[in-house]
Parts: C-alpha cells; sequence; structure tokens
C-alpha cells in the first residue's frame, strides 16, 4: 500500500491518531484543577536513589528544592550526600515517604528495575507525581499497573528515555510521516551493550556485606539470597556480582541490553511508526546462555501489523554489538550509530553543535558531519537505529541524534528537513516538572511510556523462551505458551507485595 502524503493529512488524518494526543503533547486539559503549584512556585523533589544514575538524575531537577534523599548504599550515594548536606536521608523510602511525606511534592526513582514499581506505586498512591528512570519496569503487568496508578492519582509522570525530548527523534517521525523513505517494512537498532557480564552460569559463594549496604533493603521485594561480592576477578568496573550495577544482567533484578539500551535507541521507532502492539516476538538468535542471566549476545524479531496506513513491520534488536550490524543495501561505513566528534582545538571557539532547549545529542549539520568522519575524530559507538523504506533510509542515534537520509553524502549536504508540526520539547525533566506544576502532560508520560515498555519487555521473554511467541495485546497474554506467560508477572516476597 503507498502513502498518499499531504499537510492536511497529517494534521488531520488517521495516522496522527495514538501517536500523539490530536493537537500536539499538550493538548490535554490542563491539571491544574487537581489543585498542583503554580508555575512560579518550586517543586518540592525526593529521591528513592542517590548514587549511580540518580545523581545526574537529581541534578536534572535541582532547579527545584531537593527536600530527601535516599540510598540503600552509603557509599554509593556519598558524593549526593556531601553536596546536599542539610537534607535529610534516609535508607528505606517507606520511611522517607512516612516522615516526611507531607513536605514532598514529587519523587525521582532511579534504583535498581525491580523495585521501580514497587516504589513509584507507593508514591502515587500518596499523590506525588514520579519521574522513574527507564525501563520504567521489570514486567508487563507491573507496567499496566503504573498506567493505571497513575490515571487513578492523576499525578504528573515521566519515563528516563530523555531521546523522547529529542529534537532528532522528532525529525525522524516528519520524515517518515512526510514520506521521505516511502513504506517502512523494516527497522534494525542496535547497541553495544552488555558493558557488564552476562551470561555466567555459577554464583559465587556467599562472603561479608559491606557495612555501608543495607543488603536486606537492596533485595526489597525479591528472593532472599546471601549477598556475594564475586570473589575473585570483582569488584570490575561494574561493581561488585550483583551491586551497585551489575544487576542489570539477571533475570531476577534487571531487564538486561533491552532494559538499558531499548528504551532509548527504539523511542525514534516507536514514535515515528506508531507501534502499538507487537502479534509475536522472537529470539532469533543468542550467545552465552544461562539459567540466571541474560545471554552475552542476541537477535530479537517483533512483528507489527498494519497501522492505518502505515504495512505491517519488523523491528529487529541486535544487541552485544562491537560495531555497527550489517544490513542489506546499505554501504559500508553510513552505519555509524553514534557519531563521533573531532576533539575541539585548544582556544577554539565551541562549535553550535547542541540543540536548544536542553534536548540530548546533536542535531543533522553537514559541516559537522563531515567533520565528525575525519582521520583524527574519535571512534563512533554501536548505537543507533535504522529505518529501511521502499524509497530510501533514515538513519539515526541513540536518542535520535545526527538524523539523516542514507547515503548521507548523497542525500544531506543540501537537505531541508520537513516543516515542523510535533511539539518540541523543554526538556526531558523541565518537561515532567511543567506537568507536576499544571502544564502539559509531559512527552513519555505514561500514558505513552506503558505501551512502548510493554512490547520491548516482550523480548525480554523471548530471551528466555524460545521460539516465536504470539502476543494478544487486549487479553494479555501469548496465546502459544503457557510458560512465557509465567513471566508476565513477578512473584514477591513478603511485605512487599502490591494489588
Amino acid at each position: 500500500m503507498a502513502y498518499n502524503f499531504s499537510r492536511r493529512y497529517f494534521f488531520y488524518g488517521s495516522l496522527l491518531a495514538g501517536a500523539i494526543p490530536s493537537k500536539g503533547f499538550g493538548s490535554v486539559p490542563s491539571l491544574k484543577a487537581a489543585g498542583y503549584k503554580s508555575p512560579n512556585e518550586k517543586l518540592n523533589i525526593a529521591s528513592i536513589g542517590s548514587g549511580g544514575k540518580a545523581a545526574s538524575d537529581i541534578a536534572g531537577c535541582a532547579h527545584e528544592n531537593i527536600v530527601a534523599l535516599c540510598d540503600v548504599d552509603e557509599k554509593r550515594a556519598a558524593q549526593v550526600f556531601k553536596k546536599y548536606e542539610s537534607v535529610p536521608k534516609f535508607k528505606d523510602f517507606r520511611k522517607m515517604l512516612d516522615e516526611k511525606g507531607k513536605d514532598i511534592d514529587a519523587v525521582i526513582v532511579t534504583i535498581p528495575d525491580f523495585m521501580h514499581a514497587t516504589a513509584a506505586v507507593w508514591c502515587m498512591e500518596r499523590g506525588k507525581h514520579v519521574y522513574v528512570q527507564k525501563p520504567l519496569v521489570r514486567t508487563v503487568w507491573e507496567a499496566r499497573l503504573m498506567q493505571d496508578t497513575a490515571n487513578k492519582y492523576k499525578v504528573a509522570t515521566q519515563m528516563g528515555n530523555q531521546g523522547y525530548s529529542n529534537e532528532g527523534t522528532r525529525q525522524v517521525a516528519e520524515m517518515v510521516w512526510a514520506g521521505e523513505i516511502g513504506n517502512v517494512k523494516e527497522v534494525h537498532a542496535w547497541t553495544d551493550r552488555p558493558w557488564w557480564p552476562q551470561g555466567l552460569t555459577e554464583i559465587p559463594a556467599p562472603d561479608e556485606v559491606p557495612s555501608t549496604l543495607d543488603w536486606d533493603l537492596w533485595l526489597g521485594n525479591s528472593e532472599k539470597r546471601p549477598y556475594t561480592s564475586g570473589g575473585k576477578g570483582y569488584p570490575n568496573d561494574y561493581g561488585n556480582f550483583y551491586q551497585p550495577f551489575n544487576w542489570r544482567g539477571f533475570y531476577d533484578f534487571g531487564c538486561g541490553a533491552l532494559g538499558d539500551m531499548a528504551c532509548h535507541i527504539l523511542g525514534a521507532p516507536n514514535m515515528a511508526l506508531k507501534l502499538g502492539a507487537p502479534t509475536s516476538v522472537e529470539c532469533v538468535s543468542k550467545e552465552g546462555t544461562s539459567n540466571f542471566m541474560f545471554p552475552k549476545k542476541s537477535v530479537i524479531r517483533y512483528d507489527f501489523p498494519q497501522r492505518g496506513s502505515m504495512p505491517p513491520v519488523s523491528i529487529f534488536w541486535h544487541d552485544g554489538l562491537k560495531e555497527s550490524p550489517k544490513v542489506a543495501g546499505v554501504p559500508e561505513g553510513e552505519l555509524l550509530g553514534d557519531l563521533p566528534s573531532r576533539p575541539r582545538q585548544q582556544g577554539a571557539a565551541p562549535r553550535p553543535q547542541q540543540a536548544p532547549n536542553g534536548y540530548v545529542g546533536r542535531i543533522f549539520n553537514w559541516e559537522q558531519f563531515q567533520d565528525a568522519l575525519a582521520p583524527d575524530a574519535r571512534s563512533s559507538g554501536p548505537n543507533g537505529s535504522l529505518f529501511v523504506g521502499d524509497k530510501g533510509m533514515i538513519t539515526t542515534g541513540t536518542y535520535g541524534e545526527q538524523t539523516r537520509l542514507l547515503p548521507a553524502a548523497e542525500k544531506m549536504k543540501d537537505y531541508k528537513f520537513p516543516e515542523q508540526f510535533l511539539t518540541r520539547s523543554p526538556g526531558h525533566y523541565r518537561d515532567w516538572i511543567r506537568s507536576a506544576k499544571g502544564g502539559d502532560p509531559s512527552c513519555s508520560n505514561f500514558n505513552v511510556a506503558v505501551p512502548f515498555v510493554e512490547w520491548m519487555l516482550l523480548g525480554v521473554i523471548a530471551l528466555r523462551v524460545d521460539g516465536k511467541l504470539e502476543w494478544d495485546a487486549a487479553k494479555g497474554r501469548f496465546t502459544n505458551n503457557a510458560e512465557a506467560n509465567k513471566f508476565l508477572k513477578p512473584t514477591y516476597r513478603k511485605g512487599w507485595t502490591l494489588s
């Protein structure tokens, strides 16, 4: 089926239905009626998680009031704790909310994936707005619970996938919708993750828990198990056997490379192609399997049905790569993923590479693109996506940066991007804060993020269950595999149950 494109069609046609609100990201009625803060007031923000990625999330909201901090690992959180010396500190977020809840408007949740839903639901039930790091949750059941809870308590939400606020992600959508590459029937997305250990087959012997870590609180809702530092060979670049970062590779705690990068890299395909729910998912190859960890390397295929005028499309996810994948019809060297940036000479004026208003990554510029490909430029990272259409191809980086047609030398020198008609973001954190103060819903609020996360999480299950899994989104189950259905909902230990 060929597209019959017109500007009027994009403003009023069925292609936009479900991709964004009918009048743009800001079309939902203001939340001020619910008693939200004036835009002139600062939010009182607490954070569940203070070290690691939480530190940058806190920094992203530092123009508001940071009023409480929580972390189960004092050593990991030490730098942020020192920066906010006068702010109350906690190890148990439940105690923080009980004692300081009346002083808290909103909460950042940046802890391991398996505890996201537990912490965020606890906050939302108390009327707190939440910013929750990607991949939002670990299971489909938790994702749907998060969406339902957010809507019930009418709180402002945002998933921490910065690319959804990026200029390039919107450019991809506008280019696809304008018919630049015709019908898109295939997308490839790739990453060099995991950098952390995966595919291990033995758990090291237990040893002493560090005095700065509350291991029982770290385990939270998961099954109890002994702490281990990992013994010989640990700590590596990402810490001890389980924490503070290696948890990503474990079935019980994380979502592997998908959980780390898919909510970024697949954001542009999700928006541009209005992906909704797939009909099937399958891990078509994997290396380094384990009974308790994700594989070292994998390729996952998602198949989506026709969506309005858009034909069926297959999404291929590649992880564990050392270089960009080889795709038929793509010239050698075109799929550079995250483009390198040439080191600036000392004393030289900075080049205007950054997009305005806090966007992540670079917008495309022909001169800078050539500069990035120079022999002395830094090497590029293999993270990106490729849209294959029947009239051409588009590629982009992790967060939608350097979006370009291929071959770039032929297509991009004098290229003019389509007229903007998607609302631009003020920045991922500001987007959420604005929403919490009664403004427009943020671009990755849970009504947008949960359907996206849900289909991504089906790939996490496909890594554990062999064969093609047929998905019925309306019923929330696989129709051909009872074993796979067991992984749709987590098992919580006593005292941590959500309902």
